[in-house]
Order: structure tokens, then C-alpha cells, then sequence
């Protein structure tokens, strides 16, 4: 048989050529088993086959990633909306996003197709707690029942007695602690109240522990506060609190949603809770009253002799101005205008 002899330069390109196609496959091997090269992040012993959307970690089986998510507390989804630098930005990015754009227009078009969001703002219940509210000068607002502010709400008025049992919210910032409170009357002070919780030898061991930096700071070194409700996010106000007075007292000509949500603030953190300032129109009354006591002295009539206080005092004298009404006072910077006082006003009570 005669042998087949071939060309040299035609061995050679077939070499590279099978080079270059074990190289690719090996290229994409490893892509695939690049997951696999760590460890499972959960067992810790086996391959990780799995990657979780939300938090990337790694596992190796369904068992593992059942695990994960009752130990982390993870849901397993994507954050559709974390932030994706622009050289990481590719069509998948953007196709996420527009799916992403597609389900929040679902989701709003279904909204207004719910007959639980489209229920009733104010009940009768609501009424009856605004309309007994505001006999105590206390602006009482509801927010819709969708809210969990106003399904989880408990506050009750006992006609009778007059008298209101709240639903309390206790806020310990210095502790990262809240608790709540059902049906708390409304004649019990502020210092009754903190009792059971920040008390040395009364309160709860409980709840005494959690609060240990209140149990051991004297109780004038406590004070309570209240955010003030209606202003913009960036002038945030609190009013301060009498310790010693009722939650009725305390609660007197102040506006509330749902229910009192109160901070209990150690001394050294009172700075950060910065307070209601002074209406301008009290501003304006310093000002006319400094200007009364530098007015000028009197003078002496050249023909008479006599003192003319009565005509000085009569041009330094200001015009009579009228009060005005509660709603007409000038607006506190930072403050919102809020025109539903006279819409609940003009609610009937059933």
C-alpha cells in the first residue's frame, strides 16, 4: 500500500485548530464550574450548585437553600431595584427594568380595582372618637383601614365616664426598644405609666432589663416627648411632655394620628429632640413691648407748662388688633397647611 503523505503546513493548522477548540471548551467549562469551585455557604462541606437572587450566597441543595432562608430570614427574591453601575449595566439590567416598570403599572392599575382600598376613609367608630376628642381640645385623624397604623389602633372612649382608654405607644430610642399599650386611661400621668416599665423595684424584671439604661437614670433625668404632626420631613418637632400631669393634659391641644406614640429620652440625648418654637406672634408682642419701654420721655408744653404724657402714651399706644381664631394664627415655618380641620368639623357624629 503507498503511504499518503501530507503536508506539513496542513498538520500544523490542524494542531492549533484543535488547540484552540480544547481551549474554548475549557474556557466554558470553567464558567460552569466556577460556582462550584466554592464551597456550599450553608453545610460548608459540599460543591455550591446554587446561588441565591437576593443575598448571593452559595448552596449545594434544596435542603440547604430551605435552610438559608429559615436561618437568615432571606426571601430568596431579587432586589429589583438595587443600584446596577454603568459598566455593569447590559440587557438583562434593562430588561429587568422594564419588567420591573410593567408590574408596578399592574400593580397600580389592580389597586384601583380593590374594593378594600376604595372602602371608607372615616367609619363611625372614627367619627364618634373625633367628635369626643375634640370636646377635650384634642385633634384626633385616622389614616384608610389599609393602614396597619389603623387596623392595629385599640383606643375606645367609655361614653359614661367620659373618658378616653388609648392605645399607647412607648418608644426607648437609647434602648432600640418599643412597647405597646392597650385601652391606657387617660387620667393615669405620664409618671404612672413609665412605672411598670423603667421603675427600679416595680416594673416588670422583663422589661426592667431590656431598659436597663433607664432603670438606673433618676426619673428627672427622663423626659417624654411627641412628635408634632403636619410638618415637612426635614423640620421634624417634638413637644415636650409634663411627666407629672395626665395623658388627658398632656394630649390638650395637640394634634394626633390614631393613637399617642410617645419618646421616653434620657438626659443626654435631649438635644436631638428639638422643640415646637414660639408662634411669630408672640414675637411681634416682644418686639411692641420693647419699643413701649425705650419710647421717648415726655415733653413740656411751652405755653402751659404740662406735660403731655397723655398724648405721648396715646402715639406709642398700638391699634387695637382683634385675637385671632385658633386656624387663623400664622403658620410656623416648616409647618403644612392642613385644610381638613373644618372638613371634620363639618362631619356629623352618629
Amino acid at each position: 500500500m503507498s503511504a499518503v503523505i501530507l503536508p506539513t503546513a496542513h498538520i500544523m493548522s490542524s494542531a492549533e485548530n484543535k488547540v484552540e477548540n480544547s481551549s474554548t471548551e475549557e474556557e466554558e467549562r470553567g464558567k460552569k464550574r466556577k460556582m462550584s469551585l466554592s464551597s456550599c455557604g450553608v453545610c460548608g462541606s459540599e460543591e455550591a450548585k446554587y446561588r441565591c437572587p437576593a443575598c448571593l450566597t452559595h448552596s449545594c441543595s434544596l435542603p440547604c437553600v430551605k435552610k438559608h432562608k429559615e436561618v437568615s430570614g432571606c426571601s430568596g427574591v431579587r432586589n429589583k431595584t438595587a443600584f446596577v453601575t454603568l459598566s455593569q449595566f447590559d440587557e438583562m439590567a434593562l430588561l429587568s427594568d422594564y419588567r420591573f416598570l410593567e408590574d408596578t403599572g399592574r400593580f397600580a392599575d389592580g389597586a384601583t380595582r380593590d374594593n378594600l382600598v376604595q372602602a371608607p376613609r372615616v367609619t363611625v367608630k372614627s367619627k364618634k372618637l373625633a367628635s369626643n376628642a375634640r370636646k377635650m381640645n384634642i385633634t384626633l385623624r385616622f389614616l384608610p383601614i389599609t393602614f396597619s397604623k389603623s387596623r392595629e389602633n385599640s383606643t375606645f372612649f367609655l361614653t359614661k365616664e367620659k373618658l378616653f382608654l388609648w392605645h399607647l405607644k412607648l418608644i426607648f430610642p437609647q434602648s432600640s426598644s418599643e412597647f405597646t399599650q392597650r385601652r391606657v386611661s387617660d387620667k393615669q400621668t405620664l409618671k404612672q405609666i413609665l412605672t411598670s416599665y423603667i421603675h427600679p423595684t416595680e416594673s416588670d424584671p422583663v422589661t426592667r432589663q431590656k431598659l436597663k439604661m433607664y432603670v438606673q437614670a433618676r426619673f428627672d433625668h427622663v423626659k417624654v416627648f411627641m412628635k408634632v404632626e403636619g410638618r415637612k420631613a426635614n423640620s421634624v418637632r417634638y413637644h415636650e411632655l409634663d411627666i407629672e400631669k395626665s395623658l388627658r393634659d398632656n394630649l390638650s391641644y395637640k394634634t394626633l394620628i390614631e393613637y399617642p406614640e410617645l419618646h421616653v429620652v434620657l438626659k443626654d440625648h435631649w438635644k436631638d429632640y428639638p422643640l415646637k418654637g414660639p408662634a411669630k406672634n408672640d414675637k411681634v408682642g416682644q418686639e411692641k413691648e420693647t419699643a413701649t419701654q425705650v419710647s421717648p420721655s415726655p415733653q413740656r408744653s411751652p405755653t402751659t407748662g404740662e406735660t403731655n404724657i397723655s398724648r405721648t402714651a396715646q402715639e406709642m399706644e398700638p391699634p387695637p388688633q382683634k385675637k385671632a381664631k385658633r386656624g387663623d394664627e400664622e403658620q410656623e415655618e416648616g409647618e403644612i397647611t392642613d385644610s381638613s380641620d373644618e372638613d371634620d368639623k363639618n362631619i356629623p357624629c352618629d
